[in-house]
């Protein structure tokens, strides 16, 4: 396939932004089963969370030329998601990318494949997610080949230009504004109930009386009687 370059993605609402960067992540797992990508894909470093735009990044035959391209134009707040097409073993972000992408304000780099230079990318705080590392690097060897700003595939969930990225220590999701521009605020409002649970079972009730788990129970073996 050859060379496309697609058109950047417009910014995500700082409005949008500013709830998820205060949202729990996995309460988003509580009601939606789409986005999630591979738990292979972790994080390798970095500490912050990740909230940003998706900037895609396809890479073929182990050329990583459309890469160097495209981190010259990273905003503050990006995401780069690459996709290396099923290539485990070449990496394609390292010690010169990842210093770049930090200088510019990338949010964090999300990679279906492996990353290299962990002693110098780790003290950055640049969050790295790979499916682990290598010493095998990817090549400069500008071919007309591999894509930006198109469609990829990232850990089983295909990726749009930009989609908003979260990530955190449990791990990468994914979804276009709109997915999280619904259910963001319900949420919220259920991280803000979440300390009140946890303190009535501390205090000895039972989990399932306060979240209805019990009387669902209770009531499918009423109607087997």
């Amino acid at each position: 396939m050859t060379l496309t370059i697609g058109t950047p993605p417009p910014p995500l609402a700082s409005s949008l932004v500013q709830k998820l960067e205060r949202v729990s992540f996995p309460t988003i797992g509580h009601y939606l089963e789409q986005g999630f990508v591979e738990p292979a894909i972790q994080r390798q470093c970095g500490t912050k969370k990740v909230v940003g735009r998706a900037i895609t990044v396809r890479l073929t035959a182990q050329d990583s030329t459309v890469l160097h391209h495209a981190a010259g134009y990273c905003e503050p707040g990006d995401v780069f998601v690459i996709d290396m097409g099923g290539d485990t073993r070449h990496a394609p972000v390292g010690e010169v990318l990842g210093e770049i992408l930090h200088a510019r304000g990338a949010s964090g780099v999300i990679i279906d494949g492996v990353m290299t230079d962990i002693d110098e990318v780790e003290p950055l705080g640049l969050p790295v997610y790979s499916r682990g590392r290598s010493v095998l690097t990817t090549k400069l060897l500008h071919l007309d080949a591999g894509g930006l700003h198109v469609p990829v595939s990232i850990g089983g969930v295909t990726v749009n230009p930009g989609d908003v990225v979260l990530g955190d220590r449990n791990g990468v999701f994914i979804a276009a504004p709109a997915v999280l521009e619904g259910i963001v605020d319900t949420a919220l409002a259920d991280d803000a109930e979440e300390p009140e649970l946890v303190q009535q079972v501390r205090d000895g009730a039972r989990l399932g009386d306060l979240t209805g788990a019990t009387a669902a129970i209770n009531q499918i073996l009423e109607a087997r009687r």
